[in-house]
């Protein structure tokens, strides 16, 4: 399944895409919210990452797109699906991970939008959201831009937190009836 939106294409990972994967998550700045900017593993990548990225589309597993704008792969962006063995709870979280190089286009808030278009108009889903570090603030915004609304803060216990962790997780969400009325108007 390949989106389109005015500058962007959001499509199937492929096997070709490693070197583009472990460039993104080597990237310090990049990791700086998720692993204090340590890199992953190439290893993790190529044997865990990408194939669960390119696997197909069933039960309990996240679609992720690769963004590309005119052939250059700027990053991913993913609806995970939320559900266990006794079926789907209808809603998603949203992610999305783009390079440096990328970062203050709007290129995020663009891709994001997408998916939560996709998500309600197509999928029929009933509930987006998607959490970061309250530190974050351009993934905050990226949230905002994409309609999702401030919904808490909450605090997680991490083994190694990092900078910024004792300021708490936040999460942001849209439903599909908040999002039929932002459409209408």
């Amino acid at each position: 399944m390949i989106l389109h939106t005015q500058r962007l294409t959001l499509r199937p990972f492929a096997a070709a895409d490693l070197v583009s994967l472990v460039a993104l998550d080597s990237d310090p700045a990049v990791m700086r919210f998720l692993t204090n900017g340590e890199p992953t593993p190439r290893d993790v990548i190529a044997n865990k990452t990408l194939p669960s990225f390119m696997a197909p589309r069933g039960a309990f597993q996240p679609w992720v797109w690769a963004i590309e704008q005119d052939g250059a792969f700027l990053g991913w962006a993913s609806l995970r699906l939320l559900g266990n063995e006794s079926g789907w709870a209808n809603e998603a979280d949203l992610g999305y991970r783009l390079k440096q190089s990328a970062w203050g286009a709007g290129y995020a808030s663009e891709a994001a939008r997408a998916l939560v278009d996709h998500g309600f108009g197509v999928w029929k889903l009933d509930r987006i959201y998607a959490e970061t570090m309250a530190v974050n603030a351009a993934s905050r915004r990226v949230m905002e831009k994409a309609g999702l609304r401030y919904v808490r803060t909450f605090h997680l216990e991490w083994d190694d937190p990092i900078p910024g962790t004792e300021e708490g997780e936040v999460e942001y969400a849209l439903t599909r009836e908040e999002w039929a009325r932002a459409k209408e108007s």
